[in-house]
């Protein structure tokens, strides 16, 4: 039986190991940390399969230098880290251009499609289909101008046939009561699931991996070596742990792993921020996109959570709780039934590439090494999918799309 190391313990890196698992190999998890212990437990919770429009896009450029003088909106580059990060922005600014959005929603679009086509077979397999809920997003807008100048984007959708509804705010409130008068129009996208809990979920996973055979090896990977006929994973004791193939999906910290084979992915970290209330403050019935303050609100098995926005500030920069605060005072006088109190504050890493695509394919210097991370905010979204797609490569069988815009090479 082939042996397969999977590098990293997130939902992405889980969920190849269960396919790589159910296609009959044998599979050894690593990671620092254990499960769930990076952006797998703080994201949002949402299978957003309708969010096929790239960060890296014109309507980007046109917000960032507003929500950059501000520092602590949206969009932040911290100034310790501006310069480091400058190659990366500047890569970030040639995928805005409309050629370039073109060839990533298209490759967005089919990761998309394959991950909704994959997530319930994949659900039921692991027992874990009782976790997914389908209650839809809603996005708010304040006025008509912002309105209307999301329209491009949900002509994209239209032509890609996914259902949407424009509302005005009564029809907002009959889906969700509660909402600031501020907020005049909205677009509700029924096809948006959510996971109970992304922790939880990221544990069963764990769990079932380990049921049916699996090895979860809790060390910190130092890089990896190539021998004759397969891999190996050399760990920081100086341990070195072969196998037939490994795949390396080690979330925010995958770029340094890489580069012990020579390869150098330009992967940067958008740290994530948010604020996991009690349940029972407020009354939440699908999830909402403040699109204009690049944050959303959900409901969790577990409480509700207001998070989002993106901080460009590396590894190793202290975590700025007052990003978590201003989002959360945002969120109570948008929803002013909002309970605030009692609240649990996260940061987290999330992976992401200039172009807005994941990383999805074999190294520079060997097949026997299969690349699987950058997913940015769409690591849970693009998790089943990517299953899949590396499960295929792992096995010889032909890719269900086509993996060219998802090169590691590609830079």
């Amino acid at each position: 039986m082939s042996h397969v190391i999977v590098i990293g313990a997130g939902v992405v890196g889980l969920s190849v190991a269960l396919a790589a698992q159910a296609r009959g190999l044998s599979v050894t998890v690593v990671d620092r940390d254990g499960p769930a212990a990076g952006a797998s437990a703080g994201n949002a919770g949402a299978f957003a399969f309708t969010d096929i429009l790239p960060l890296a896009s014109p309507g980007i450029l046109r917000k960032a230098p507003r929500w950059l003088l501000d520092p602590l909106g949206p969009l932040t580059v911290h100034p310790a880290y501006a310069l480091k990060i400058a190659p990366w922005m500047y890569r970030f600014w040639r995928a805005c251009s409309p050629r370039a959005v073109a060839h990533s929603t298209v490759a967005q679009t089919a990761l998309m499609d394959l991950s909704k086509a994959e997530l319930e077979p994949f659900l039921t397999r692991t027992g874990t289909d009782h976790m997914l809920a389908k209650r839809g997003n809603l996005q708010v807008y304040e006025g008509e101008a912002e309105f209307r100048a999301s329209f491009p984007g949900w002509q994209a959708r239209t032509d890609h046939g996914i259902e949407f509804h424009h509302l005005d705010a009564k029809e907002m409130a009959d889906i969700q009561p509660g909402l600031s008068p501020r907020f005049t129009h909205g677009t509700f996208t029924p096809g948006w699931y959510s996971i109970a809990d992304p922790k939880l979920y990221t544990l069963a996973l764990a769990e079932r991996l380990q049921a049916d055979g699996g090895e979860i090896r809790r060390a910190e990977v130092a890089g990896l070596a190539l021998s004759d006929s397969g891999a190996s994973v050399i760990l920081a004791d100086g341990t070195s742990l072969r196998a037939d193939k490994v795949v390396l999906s080690a979330g925010a910290f995958s770029h340094r792993i890489a580069r012990t084979l020579g390869e150098r992915i330009p992967l940067e970290t958008e740290r994530g921020y948010n604020t996991t209330l009690p349940s029972e403050a407020f009354d939440l019935r699908t999830q909402i996109t403040f699109g204009g303050h690049g944050f959303v609100i959900s409901r969790l098995s577990t409480g509700i959570r207001v998070g989002g926005a993106v901080e460009l500030a590396g590894l190793s920069i202290p975590a700025n709780f007052k990003r978590s605060e201003v989002m959360l005072k945002k969120a109570q006088a948008f929803l002013p039934g909002l309970d605030p109190t009692g609240g649990v504050q996260w940061m987290g890493f999330r992976p992401s590439l200039p172009d807005s695509l994941p990383v999805i394919g074999p190294a520079r210097a060997t097949p026997n090494v299969i690349y699987a991370f950058g997913h940015g905010h769409l690591g849970l979204t693009q998790s089943a999918g990517t299953a899949r797609l590396v499960a295929d490569l792992l096995t010889g069988s032909k890719p269900s799309i086509e993996l060219t815009p998802f090169s590691p090479q590609r830079f």
